[in-house]
């Protein structure tokens, strides 16, 4: 994978809007715009809180016995078995982003959303911004270009922390539970924004040219592949061993 200065791909993406104007580019939350996992982050703060509801008990308990889990765990303590048991192997990742969404089941929406503001200032997102995608957000909304997030990681939550970078929250495709007269069920609306689910759901979304997209995991690469200008941040190794399958992929200078 090549290595691309900011300007340069900044005058990649200028090249492609002076053709093709009126389009956006994508990125995703998690290690693209920011260090670390903000969904882990809202995870670890609701076991701490501890208020996890009936409803999302009882999902907790299909999702624990669909993976063999012993039955009759504490609500928290169930919660932490089914990540642990995701963090060895053993459970689907899109299982678990799943999961942390609709873990705030019986919860009003708006506290949720106050919630996941509070985690986001507490956690410090915004000292944990990339400075090479900093730039790229500035630059295109400078010059009017859309910027939207994709991200498997809880709606609430990303809502929150692209505020930290300048996007729209508006803009945001992540992970939603279902609700109902303002309170969240235990179900996910469908389909996520998860590998190829990023693709089907930014278009649903805005039918504009993808100038250019923003990742750094392997999950990342549908969405990378369908733009005119992938690039790379702070790539993972998933992602680098799949760089070959995508020439036109570069990995973005990394600033400090």
């Amino acid at each position: 994978m090549r290595m691309e200065r900011v300007e340069e791909t900044l005058e990649r993406i200028a090249q492609e809007a002076a053709r093709a104007p009126g389009g956006v580019l994508a990125f995703d939350g998690d290690g693209t715009l920011w260090s670390g996992d903000v969904g882990d982050d809202l995870f670890l703060a609701l076991l701490e809180h501890g208020d996890i509801r009936p409803p999302a008990h009882a999902a907790l308990q299909r999702l624990g016995a669909a993976h063999g889990l012993a039955p009759g765990l504490e609500a928290r303590e169930l919660a932490h078995r089914l990540f642990t048991e995701f963090e060895a192997g053993r459970i689907p990742e899109k299982e678990i982003y799943e999961m942390v969404a609709w873990l705030f089941a019986g919860w009003r929406v708006d506290a949720v959303r106050a919630f996941a503001r509070d985690v986001v200032a507490r956690r410090e997102v915004k000292r944990r911004l990339h400075p090479e995608t900093r730039r790229v957000v500035e630059w295109a909304l400078g010059r009017g270009i859309a910027c939207y997030v994709v991200s498997a990681s809880p709606l609430a939550v990303v809502e929150a922390a692209v505020v930290e970078v300048g996007i729209d929250p508006a803009n945001v495709l992540a992970c939603t539970p279902r609700e109902e007269d303002g309170t969240v069920l235990a179900s996910i609306v469908e389909p996520i924004p998860y590998a190829a689910g990023k693709v089907h759901c930014l278009r649903a979304r805005t039918p504009q040219p993808l100038y250019a997209a923003f990742g750094d995991n392997v999950f990342d690469f549908e969405l990378l592949a369908a733009s005119r200008v992938p690039v790379a941040i702070r790539p993972k190794p998933r992602l680098r061993a799949r760089a070959a399958e995508l020439p036109s992929l570069v990995q973005l200078h990394p600033e400090e």
